[in-house]
């Protein structure tokens, strides 16, 4: 398997794989991802299989300190100069899930976020989640502001 940055022609293979790992009140738009890619593909890491798309973890850069649901189709609040590394989406196709996939895209983000030197990582969960971020050191810092597909999301914050 191999990690790599992504393009504006991974577009489809992205949106299919958003499509399948989430429901349709929380899944990004094509629209949306195509926005995203247009700013900040280097805050795209795609995990392949061969040439098969099977998860990938993307977010942007910003000097807020929380994870606002504007941000998610908001690209123009990029700043790759920013404190913090969000976390949009942890996405793995679930023929691939249970196998460590996640797990080795996050390691990838979380050591990227650090060699640039940002003072850590945001992100939302459900609450059966929260123990699977702690694992990499993400603190629950309690109910989100996100009101993003109706869900209660909870944020969590990896400080280095």
């Amino acid at each position: 398997m191999e990690i790599r940055k992504a393009t504006i022609d991974d577009l489809k293979a992205i949106a299919a794989v958003e499509e399948v790992c989430f429901p349709a009140a929380e899944a990004a738009s094509e629209e949306s991802l195509r926005k995203r890619l247009s700013v900040f593909a280097d805050y795209f890491w795609l995990l392949f299989d061969g040439d098969k798309l099977v998860g990938f973890v993307n977010g942007m850069v910003t000097d807020e300190p929380d994870l606002a649901d504007e941000m998610y189709d908001d690209a123009s609040m990029h700043n790759p100069n920013g404190k913090w590394q969000m976390i949009f989406g942890v996405d793995t196709i679930p023929e691939y899930r249970k196998q460590g996939c996640a797990e080795r895209v996050l390691k990838q983000v979380i050591a990227d976020a650090k060699a640039q030197g940002r003072e850590g990582l945001v992100l939302t969960c459900k609450d059966r989640l929260i123990h699977y971020y702690a694992k990499f050191g993400f603190v629950n810092e309690g109910i989100s502001k996100s009101v993003h597909g109706n869900v209660t999301w909870y944020q969590m914050r990896l400080k280095f």
